[in-house]
């Protein structure tokens, strides 16, 4: 059925991995990464690989780049190995942030990484809600881009609100045509938050285009959590503007810094994310649920290896 079907997986998030093994109903391929005393990666496949179709499991969160080298030397080993094709599987595409020259001297930090994993040997790229889309661009391989939406989607469904008692709120300007989609899905109305950002660790909010919410339950959708300083901020301005309950969502839960105390001090119903990214037991707020990208991501690759389309997944 999956003939030449090879996963691997890298340290970054091995549950994921199995879980894709498991959708797929094959095993993972063996492979053994380890640190030398100094901290560099050492990887041996311990399988033959040559004529593979390979697909790399590895997202390059948090520690970013330790997975991100660990990633580019998997696809390296695959590649002298003589694998047929090499397919980076990235659920969280790290160093995304900086996708453009906002300022003088700045590096463009997207498009670099993109470039070291095409030149490390990657013949395309799987990943997931990017924080831009052009980033898709960056790559001169061919990029499937997933979204996530879908699945947080049906966990509101859930929920068994009707569109009258619904406002999907966008936390700033950037998220507008994500918090659309939503909108289309789920119904209710649109509201957005007016954020500014002061720094790259300060944001501020302040006003609410489209409100007063009338009582209405606030969905907040952004594409990561980091420090939640803006998912917190946003959902605060929501409630001052008459909403309900705030429910919050998110693809990649990146939770760095002080953002678990963020969560758990802020007025919210839920926490929603994906699995993109593993989570410790001290990074969980409370109130979080969490919903699998596993068959999304299972499917996507049966789709690739077979060569059928993987934007059908959408329409």
């Amino acid at each position: 059925m999956y003939e030449h079907l090879t996963l691997i997986s890298g340290r970054a998030h091995p549950r994921l991995a199995a879980e894709i093994a498991d959708y797929l109903g094959v095993e993972l391929g063996r492979v053994s990464v380890s640190d030398f005393p100094d901290g560099e990666i050492s990887v041996r496949l311990d399988q033959n690989v040559r004529g593979c179709d390979v697909f790399l499991i590895q997202p390059t969160g948090p520690p970013v780049n330790t997975n991100l080298m660990e990633l580019l030397i998997l696809i390296d080993a695959c590649q002298r190995a003589s694998a047929d094709r090499i397919t980076a599987v990235i659920p969280y595409f790290g160093y995304a942030r900086q996708d453009r020259k906002d300022a003088g001297r700045v590096p463009i930090t997207a498009k670099l990484v993109a470039n070291l994993i095409s030149k490390a040997g990657a013949d395309r790229v799987l990943t997931m809600d990017l924080h831009a889309a052009q980033i898709q661009g960056f790559f001169d391989v061919p990029v499937d881009h997933l979204y996530a939406a879908p699945i947080l989607d049906e966990y509101f469904r859930g929920l068994n609100l009707t569109p009258d008692e619904i406002a999907i709120v966008s936390p700033d300007e950037g998220s507008i045509k994500r918090s659309l989609q939503h909108v289309e899905r789920l119904g209710g109305r649109l509201a957005i938050v007016d954020k500014r950002r002061a720094s790259a660790m300060r944001t501020s909010q302040a006003n609410l285009i489209g409100g007063p919410l009338d009582g209405r339950t606030a969905l907040l959708f952004d594409d990561l959590i980091s420090t939640g300083g803006s998912i917190v901020g946003a959902a605060r301005i929501a409630l001052e503007h008459g909403a309900r309950d705030v429910y919050v969502s998110a693809t990649h839960a990146v939770f760095c810094g002080p953002c678990r105390e963020r969560l758990d001090a802020a007025p919210l119903r839920e926490i929603v994310v994906s699995n993109s990214l593993p989570l410790r037991e001290e990074q969980r707020p409370a109130r979080l649920k969490t919903v699998s990208v596993a068959p999304l991501l299972g499917e996507a690759i049966r789709r690739i290896h077979r060569n059928e389309s993987v934007s059908l997944l959408f329409d």
